[in-house]
C-alpha cells in the first residue's frame, strides 16, 4: 500500500532545514520508491560480508553495528554504538575514522524499506558526519583483520528535530594507496526512532508468542498396563532444557505482555515426559531420563501464562491450507479438525489449568483464500489470522489500517502486519543482524503511529511459528523497548479482533489462484489424507472389539492429528515415514487378536465336533467378535444346520479361547473349511483360516450287510436250540436199547429210520450281538 503521508511535528531547526534542502535532490529517488508498494520481504539489512571482488568504494570496509543503546533514546540519554570494522579489500586503509551520520527523517514505511536495502554510501541521503569529537580513529586497517569500535554521544548532539524515524549511518572514512584521499570506505545504516515523549493516541499492538514444536510422540505405547509413550528422539528434551529454544521462549515470554499461541500437542508431549517414557532407538527403545526437565518447564510455563491471554490451536497444529486444497474432498478429513479442536481445550485445561480460546485459526504465514477460510472456520473458529501480504490493500490508503476485517459469514480476518511479522526471520545469532532487526522493527512501529497520529489503530504481529532461541531473544529485546508505552501500548488478540474495523480497509479475500506457489509446493498431498483415512477406518474396526477402547482411541486419535501437522511442510519424506509408522503399528496391534492356524483333520462317523481357537495377545480383553465356520461343500459336510455356523467370542487379555462347532457328515471325501472372525456389525476382522477335513463316514450298504449277518447268526442259534430240545425228548420216550442205540444217542447221530433234520443240532455257546460296527464320536 502507498504510505507517503508526512508525519506531523514541530518546525525543524535552521541547521536541519539546511541539511534537508542540501540533500533534497539526492533523496528524491529513494523517496519516490516509498510511494510504491514494495514486495513484502523480511526486514533485513546489508549486513553480510563483502567479498574481495566487491570491496570497492564505500564497500571496501565492512562496518558491523553490534550494539545500539538505548534502542529508542530520550532527550537526556547518551547513545552508544559499538561494533567492528573489517578491511575486505587488498590494500591497507590508513588514517581511518569511524563516525556517525544522521540523515533526514523518513516519511513513510516504504522509505524505511528503501533505506534498509541500500548497500552503498549516498551523499546527502546519508547525512553529514556529526562533530569530530564523537569519532574513533585507527592508524591503519590491515586486510582481513577486524577491529572494534565504540562511540558514545549525547542525544542532544545529534540535533534531532521533530518526532520521527531518522536514518543513522555509521561510516568509516580513510585512504588507500591506490586512492590517497579521504573518502567513505564503509557504511552501515540503521534507524533511530525518535519520540522522546508520549503521543496522545497510541497504537495498540498485539504480539503473538507462539509455543509450537514439531511432532515428537509416536503412536506406539509400551506393552505394559501404563501405556508408556514412545518418542521419536530426544530432541524435545533439548528444546525445553536450559538454553534450549522452548525454554528461552517461556523464560522471555514470562516478562512480556503478549498473547500466547500454543499447540496443545507440545503440552501433551512434555507432559508425557514427566512420567516414564521411551525413546526410539536403532534397535528397540531406551528409557527416557528427562522427567525433571519436563516438570520444570511445565511449571515455568504455567506461571508464565497465568493471567495472560492463551490461544489454543487445534491439536498438533493441522495444516489448514493442505486440508483446504488437498484434503477436503477426502471423506472424513474435516472431521479430524473438529476432533483436534476438542482435544486442544481438554489438553490445555488439564496441563496448564487455564481456559484457552479456540476462536482463532492460523493458516501458514497468514496466507488465505476462500477455501482456507471455509476449512478454518469449519471446526468452530470464527476468526482467521491472515497477513497483509496476503490480504493486500487496494484502496490507496496512506496509512496502515487496524487488523480486524469482517469478511462475511460472521467471520473476521485478523490481518497481521507483514513487515513487523517477518522482522525477526533469518539468522539472528549474530549481534549485528539482531541489532539491526530491532531498530528496523521499532522504526516501522513508530512510523505506523506517525502516519495518522490522531487515528487509533490496532496492529497485530504474527511472527514465525517456531522462532529459534536467538530469534526469540531478538523479539524480546524489541518488545521490551516497545513496552515503554511512548507510542505503542500492548493489547491481547481478542481485543484486537473486536476493535472497530477501518471502513476503507480491504475485506476481499484473495482467490485460490493467488495463493503463493511456494507455499502450495510444501503442502501435504491428497494421498496423505487418503492414507490418514485408511488408518482411521482400520482404527474404527479395531476399537469396536475392545473392552477398553480408550487405551487405543486416544493415542491413535492424536497420532492421526499429528499426521496433518503444519510442521511437516518441506519434510515430505519424514511425513510419509510417520504415516507409515502409525499404520504399521496399528496393523501390528490388530494382528494380536487372531485365529490359530489348523492342520488338516479326519472325521469319521455321522457327526463330529470341530474346535477353532482364537488367541488374544493384547493386554486388554476383546469382545463383540463373532467366529464363523463355513463348509465349502455343505452337501458333504454340514456345520450346524447349514453351510456355516456363528458363535460369539470373548477373550481375556493374554488368553485364548477354543470354540467348538458341531458337524454332520453325509458323504466321504475332502471338505475345505473356512474360519473367519467378524465384528458384530458384519465387518471382517483379520485374515481367514482355511483347513481341510477328510470325511470317512461308513456307507448305508455296509451297515445293511452287517445287520443281515447278525440276523442269520441269531436264527441259527435258535434252530440249534430247538433241535437239541427235540432230541432230548425222543431219548426220554424211547425204551432202553442196546449199546448201538445208546452210542448213537450220545453221538447225536440221526436215527436211520427217521427223516433227516436239516437244522444243525448244535450252536455256539455265545455270540457278540453288536457285530463289528462300533462308532466313535470325535
Amino acid at each position: 500500500m502507498a504510505e507517503a503521508a508526512d508525519f506531523p511535528g514541530t518546525s525543524p531547526s535552521p541547521a536541519r532545514r539546511w541539511l534537508r534542502r542540501a540533500g533534497a535532490l539526492l533523496v528524491a529517488v529513494p523517496l519516490l520508491a516509498g510511494l510504491v508498494q514494495l514486495p513484502q520481504t523480511p526486514l533485513s539489512h546489508a549486513a553480510g560480508k563483502t567479498s574481495a571482488a566487491e570491496a570497492t568504494g564505500s564497500r571496501t570496509v565492512d562496518v558491523a553495528v553490534n550494539s545500539l543503546t538505548p534502542t529508542a533514546p530520550g532527550e537526556d540519554d547518551t547513545l552508544t554504538i559499538s561494533g567492528t570494522v573489517t578491511n575486505s579489500g587488498k590494500q591497507t586503509v590508513t588514517t581511518a575514522e569511524v563516525g556517525l551520520r544522521v540523515g533526514p527523517p523518513l516519511n513513510s514505511r516504504s522509505a524505511i524499506d528503501s533505506a534498509a536495502q541500500r548497500t552503498s554510501y549516498v551523499p546527502g541521503a546519508d547525512g553529514n558526519q556529526i562533530s569530530s569529537e564523537y569519532v574513533q580513529e585507527f592508524a591503519k586497517l590491515a586486510p582481513g583483520v577486524p577491529q572494534t569500535f565504540s562511540i558514545s554521544v549525547p542525544v542532544k548532539e545529534l540535533h534531532l528535530g521533530a518526532d520521527g524515524v531518522y536514518q543513522l549511518a555509521v561510516t568509516l572514512t580513510g585512504q588507500t594507496t591506490a586512492q590517497p584521499w579521504t573518502q567513505v570506505l564503509g557504511v552501515q545504516r540503521t534507524f533511530l526512532p525518535w519520540q522522546p515523549g508520549e503521543t496522545d493516541t497510541k497504537t495498540r499492538t498485539t504480539y503473538l508468542w507462539p509455543l509450537i514444536s514439531s511432532t515428537h510422540v509416536t503412536a506406539e505405547t509400551g506393552s505394559d498396563e501404563q501405556q508408556t509413550p514412545v518418542l521419536e528422539d530426544d530432541s524435545l528434551a533439548e528444546e525445553i532444557s536450559p538454553g534450549g529454544r522452548l525454554e528461552r521462549m517461556v523464560a522471555l515470554g514470562a516478562d512480556l505482555d503478549v498473547t500466547w499461541v500454543i499447540d496443545p500437542d507440545l503440552l501433551a508431549s512434555v507432559d508425557a515426559m514427566t512420567r516414564s517414557y521411551r525413546i526410539r532407538a536403532t534397535s528397540g527403545t531406551t528409557a527416557g531420563k528427562n522427567q525433571a526437565v519436563a516438570k520444570q518447564w511445565l511449571d515455568n510455563l504455567e506461571k508464565a501464562v497465568a493471567d495472560k491471554k492463551v490461544v489454543a490451536l487445534p491439536f498438533a497444529d493441522p495444516d489448514l491450507a493442505s486440508l483446504a486444497h488437498n484434503g477436503k474432498n477426502v471423506s472424513g478429513s474435516l472431521g479430524h479438525l473438529k476432533d483436534a479442536t476438542d482435544a486442544a481445550v481438554r489438553t490445555v485445561e488439564t496441563v496448564l489449568h487455564v481456559e484457552p480460546s479456540t476462536d482463532f485459526a492460523w493458516p501458514v504465514e497468514g496466507a488465505v483464500d476462500p477455501s482456507i477460510v471455509e476449512v478454518a472456520t469449519s471446526a468452530g473458529a470464527d476468526m482467521v489470522i491472515a497477513r497483509s501480504d496476503s490480504m493486500q490493500e487496494t484502496s490507496g490508503l496512506t496509512y496502515t489500517p487496524s487488523a480486524a476485517r469482517p469478511i462475511g459469514g460472521g467471520t473476521t480476518a485478523v490481518v497481521a502486519d507483514a513487515r513487523l511479522s517477518t522482522a525477526f526471520e533469518g539468522d539472528m545469532t549474530g549481534a549485528e543482524k539482531s541489532t539491526l532487526a530491532v531498530q528496523e522493527f521499532l522504526a516501522q512501529s513508530l512510523m505506523i503511529t506517525l502516519q495518522e497520529p490522531q487515528k487509533q489503530r490496532s496492529i497485530v504481529v504474527a511472527p514465525q511459528r517456531m522462532p529459534s532461541a536467538s530469534q526469540a531473544q531478538t523479539m524480546a529485546t524489541a518488545l521490551t523497548a516497545l513496552d515503554e508505552d511512548r507510542w505503542s501500548e500492548a493489547q491481547d488478540l481478542s481485543a484486537a479482533a473486536k476493535a472497530k474495523p477501518d471502513p476503507d480497509a480491504t475485506t476481499q479475500v484473495p482467490s485460490t489462484k493467488e495463493y503463493p506457489s511456494a507455499l502450495r509446493k510444501q503442502e501435504l498431498p491428497q494421498s496423505a489424507f487418503e492414507a490418514i483415512q485408511e488408518t482411521q477406518q482400520a482404527l474404527d474396526s479395531f476399537t469396536v472389539i475392545l473392552t477398553d477402547s480408550s487405551r487405543v482411541v486416544t493415542p491413535f486419535g492424536r497420532a492421526i492429528d499429528r499426521q496433518m501437522s503444519t510442521s511437516w511442510r518441506g519434510r515430505a519424506a519424514e511425513a510419509q515415514q510417520f504415516r507409515e509408522g502409525v499404520q504399521s503399528y496399528l496393523e501390528g496391534l490388530t494382528q494380536q487378536v487372531k485365529l490359530i492356524d489348523k492342520s488338516p483333520a479326519k472325521l469319521s462317523g455321522r457327526s463330529a465336533t470341530i474346535p477353532v481357537t482364537v488367541q488374544n495377545n493384547l493386554v486388554q480383553g476383546v469382545d463383540r467378535l463373532v467366529l464363523r465356520l463355513t463348509s465349502t461343500k455343505p452337501k458333504r459336510l454340514q456345520i450346524g444346520d447349514g453351510d456355516y455356523q456363528e458363535q460369539a467370542v470373548r477373550v481375556a487379555g493374554g488368553h485364548s479361547q477354543t470354540v467348538k462347532f458341531t458337524t454332520t457328515t453325509n458323504a466321504n471325501g475332502p471338505v475345505p473349511v473356512i474360519a473367519q472372525l467378524y465384528t458384530e456389525d458384519g465387518q471382517r476382522y483379520g485374515p481367514e483360516v482355511s483347513f481341510d477335513l477328510e470325511v470317512t463316514e461308513v456307507p448305508p450298504s455296509v451297515m445293511l450287510v452287517i445287520a443281515g449277518g447278525l440276523l442269520l447268526l441269531v436264527l441259527a442259534g435258535f434252530r440249534m436250540y430247538t433241535q437239541r430240545k427235540r432230541a432230548t425228548a425222543r431219548q426220554a420216550d424211547a425204551p432202553e436199547g442196546g449199546p448201538e442205540q445208546e452210542s448213537r444217542a450220545e453221538s447225536g447221530a440221526a436215527d436211520p429210520g427217521q427223516p433227516s433234520d436239516p437244522t444243525p443240532d448244535t450252536a455256539p455257546e455265545s455270540t457278540d450281538p453288536s457285530g463289528t460296527g462300533e462308532r466313535v464320536d470325535r
